[in-house]
Formats: C-alpha cells, structure tokens, sequence
C-alpha cells in the first residue's frame, strides 16, 4: 500500500509540475509577443482589427465618446484600488473600439465614482496603444456586469456585455493607450499575469516534491527490510 500510494502521488506531482511548465511556456510567448508589439506602430486603414497581432502597437483615428464611459472596477495600479477607463472610439467606416485610458483611483465610496470627464471640443484624434484583450477575472465572483447611470461601473466584462451596454458592435479588442498620448490617467501597462519564470520555479518544485516522496519512501523500504532481516 505504501508504495501504491508513493506512486501515485509522484505522478500527480509530476503531472502538476508539466501543467506549469507548460503555462510557463505559454506565458513566455505572450511576453515575447507583448515586448515585440512596441517595436513597431502600425496604421491601419478603415475596416477590422482582427488582422493586426494582439498586443502590436496601432494608431487610430476616430471620435471620443465621453458622454458613456466604462469604469472597470478591481484594478489596480502600484498597490491600490482603482478603475480603469474605457471610452469609446468611433471610427469611420469601422466598428468602434474601447480606449483604455488608464488608471484612476477609488474615491473611498462606491457613491462617489472619479471624474473622467474628455475636454469639452474635443473631435477627432489620432491615438496610438497596444491592442489588448479585455482583462479577465481569475475567479467567477470577480464579474459583475455594466450597471448604472454614465460610466457604467463593471468588473471583469466580457465584450458582449460592453456592447449591449452600448447597443452598438464593438472591436473584440480594445486598446492600451501608450503613456505619451494626451487624454489619459496613469498608465504603466505590463505584460498580462504572473512572470513565466514564477511558473518554471513552480514546476520544479513539483517535481522536487515528487523526488522527495520516491527518497523517503525508499528509505522507509530499506528500514523495513532491515528490521525483517
């Protein structure tokens, strides 16, 4: 029984540290893809972004909506709580994208939400960031769908709901404006989720811990073998 039991602890430990090997694989890609989108803008003309790589840097033209703004709840920036602000950009002859302007703190009461007011006058601009997808929730109890009056307060929202909150379609991106375009909040945008090599240490620790179960269940053999002999 024992040994049944050694093994098959080894193998789950085993499989566990492939598991994360393997996000630290994927992980690793989506750095490299996020640290080679900024080598490079690009211009797009009218129509989809679809073509264009996750996480290239874009320049866009269009018309801001200020008048009905997203404030994406539980984000965070340097350690505190805040929003981060999703306005609409209309682009001729092109579905419309939401601009992630940036961060803005938590005023301390859900009653009171920032002011994320644009300019008064402001037409056209030409914005450039990082095409992006919208930040997902690591648990179900995160989302909460768009509510209220203009900004509509949301946490981790997905692409329908922004939409039908708009009642217009919508881009299934959206964009991280860079930190030296005008109009925006805090930005310092990283790669998404933890550091690939938090997943590596990770999977070795599983396979140490599947090492360390086949030593000691050795040992506890070789004592019992002497005392039978």
């Amino acid at each position: 029984m024992p040994a049944l039991i050694t093994l098959f602890a080894c193998a789950l430990f085993v499989r566990l540290g492939m598991w994360q090997w393997q996000r630290g694989s994927e992980r690793e890609r989506e750095w490299q893809r996020f640290a080679h989108g900024a080598e490079e803008l690009q211009t797009p003309g009218a129509g989809p972004l679809s073509a264009v790589p996750t996480y290239q840097r874009v320049r866009l033209t269009g018309v801001l909506d200020g008048s009905r703004q997203f404030l994406l709840d539980n984000r965070a920036y340097r350690g505190r709580a805040g929003y981060e602000v999703l306005t609409p950009l209309a682009r001729a002859g092109s579905l419309a994208i939401l601009i992630d302007r940036g961060w803005v703190p938590f005023s301390g009461s859900r009653a009171l939400l920032p002011q994320v007011p644009l300019p008064s006058g402001t037409a056209a601009v030409s914005l450039a960031g990082r095409l992006a997808p919208l930040p997902s929730a690591g648990l179900a109890l995160g989302h909460a769908p768009p509510a209220g009056e203009w900004p509509k307060v949301t946490s981790f929202p997905s692409m329908a709901e922004l939409s039908q909150a708009l009642g217009q379609p919508l881009e299934p991106r959206i964009v991280l404006l860079d930190a030296g375009e005008p109009l925006g909040y805090a930005r310092d945008w990283q790669p998404p989720g933890i550091p690939p090599l938090r997943h590596f240490a990770y999977a070795i620790q599983w396979w140490a811990f599947a090492v360390t179960a086949l030593v000691i269940w050795a040992l506890m053999a070789r004592r019992r073998t002497r005392r039978v002999a």
